[in-house]
């Protein structure tokens, strides 16, 4: 598209609280009409960046622009952009016209004509008729005619939202963010409330942009989503391509449910994975060591001898409209959906095609970081103090009794203070519960299971 269609652009924005970066050289752009999603876990950034929006944070850095303007030190009363938080936020003591009608009988409109030969402008606020025609309009577009004398405290929570999105689109916004607005709605209610929000998108033409964690309201509604993780874009796309076409780990195992494993290029678009070595459609470089995501509903069962590999069913639950099963290769799980069962301790087969595996490339094959070798030789690197081998900076080399190192010359070296890069495999980590023991500390902020192992960051 043209960049004369971007409504809204994010130019490497960053946000900073207290020295920890919440949003990191964000670059985003979005398209005027389209209903597009932030989506990923709790404190991704995601409503951090829709305040940065709507004008009540201010960015540490970078751009915001609307409609090509630099609208970031624009006051939000100032933007042309509305939104509806997760607390309604209506006034009890107003009646659901006068919810409605609040914004527009605050407004004011610069009024221009000629008198007498003088150009005169004036102040004017909208006529009771005109806030009458609007309020109207949009109760009858959130399906909520006839309700304008209702207490706001005698609706439901569905009912209450529509007017809080009423109240938002009243005012004829270009943009209208919606923080988690289904948040405190039932799972029934949730639900249908999404189909409306999809529908009242389509019928204003304004652009939505929606923050949730919720990947079912985002493959539902969007049009276009952005995965976020720590502050950063993982990727942006269609509903379509984010669940077919992950770009990593993390949005393979966040979008839908997936199968991660561990594998290997082996030959022309044929990759090793569960021991076994399949027919991909991905062309990666052989020998690249890559993750496989296969889709749990992409896993054909079969009779044992009739697939590409023999496995055992080892539970099964009724997911109302299929069965998932858990099928063990090895020491390895897949899961399967399905809508005939195995039963549990049956031998059977599985088939994976061709287009039914994604490959991508590993994100981490091992922790890298930049740390120092210290006066007892050991090495300081992610706020912890390691045993290390020291003579691996030296081939040949050995240490002498004062602990100095001694090259293959004979060269004396303190080592003491020296920088050095620290490669730890992602196999020689052991995590306990207790910190104490441990010889660095820290949080656990995603866990990706990988078929027989977990990936933990």
């Amino acid at each position: 598209m043209e960049a004369t269609e971007r409504i809204i652009e994010l130019i490497g924005v960053d946000k900073e609280f207290d020295g920890t970066f919440a949003i990191e050289n964000l670059s985003l752009y979005i398209h005027k009409g389209e209903f597009v999603t932030l989506l990923g876990p709790s404190g991704c950034g995601k409503s951090t960046t829709l305040r940065m929006i709507a004008g009540f944070e201010m960015p540490t850095r970078g751009q915001i622009l609307l409609n090509g303007k630099d609208i970031t030190a624009v006051p939000p009363y100032e933007r042309p952009i509305n939104t509806v938080f997760q607390r309604y936020a209506l006034f009890p003591h107003l009646n659901v016209y006068d919810n409605i009608a609040y914004g527009l009988k605050l407004k004011r409109f610069k009024n221009t004509y000629v008198k007498n030969g003088k150009e005169i402008t004036k102040t004017v606020k909208l006529s009771k008729a005109e806030i009458d025609a609007k309020v109207s309009r949009v109760l009858k577009l959130v399906d909520l005619e006839e309700f304008e004398k209702r207490d706001v405290s005698t609706l439901s929570g569905g009912q209450q939202q529509r007017i809080a999105i009423a109240r938002a689109i009243v005012n004829e916004p270009e943009i209208l963010l919606l923080d988690e607005p289904l948040g405190a709605l039932d799972l029934k209610m949730r639900k249908d409330m999404q189909l409306e929000l999809k529908a009242m998108h389509d019928k204003l033409g304004i652009t939505f942009i929606y923050v949730t964690h919720d990947q079912e309201e985002a493959l539902t509604m969007s049009d276009m989503i952005v995965v976020m993780k720590d502050g950063k874009v993982q990727q942006v796309g269609t509903p379509i391509d984010i669940y077919n076409e992950p770009k990593n780990a993390f949005v393979a195992d966040f979008i839908g449910e997936s199968n991660i494993f561990s594998g290997t290029i082996v030959g022309d678009r044929k990759v090793r994975f569960i021991n076994r070595v399949f027919d991909c459609v991905d062309d990666f470089p052989v020998n690249d060591k890559v993750d496989v995501v296969v889709r749990p509903e992409d896993v054909v069962i079969c009779d044992a001898g009739q697939g590409d590999v023999d496995g055992k069913i080892v539970s099964s639950v009724f997911k109302g409209v299929h069965y998932e099963m858990t099928f063990v290769v090895g020491k390895t799980e897949i899961v399967i959906q399905d809508t005939v069962e195995r039963k549990v301790g049956d031998e059977c087969g599985i088939k994976i095609a061709p287009d039914s595996i994604h490959i991508m490339a590993k994100e981490i094959e091992a922790n890298r970081y930049v740390g120092y070798i210290t006066k007892k030789n050991t090495v300081c690197f992610a706020d912890g103090e390691f045993e290390c081998d020291v003579t691996q900076l030296y081939p040949n080399s050995h240490l002498d009794e004062e602990g100095y190192l001694i090259t293959e010359d004979g060269e004396k070296i303190d080592l003491t203070d020296v920088d050095v890069n620290v490669e730890v495999g992602l196999k020689d980590i052991e995590i306990i519960d207790n910190d104490e023991d441990g010889q660095a500390c820290g949080n656990i902020i995603q866990i990706v299971y990988k078929g027989d192992h977990y990936q933990v960051i």
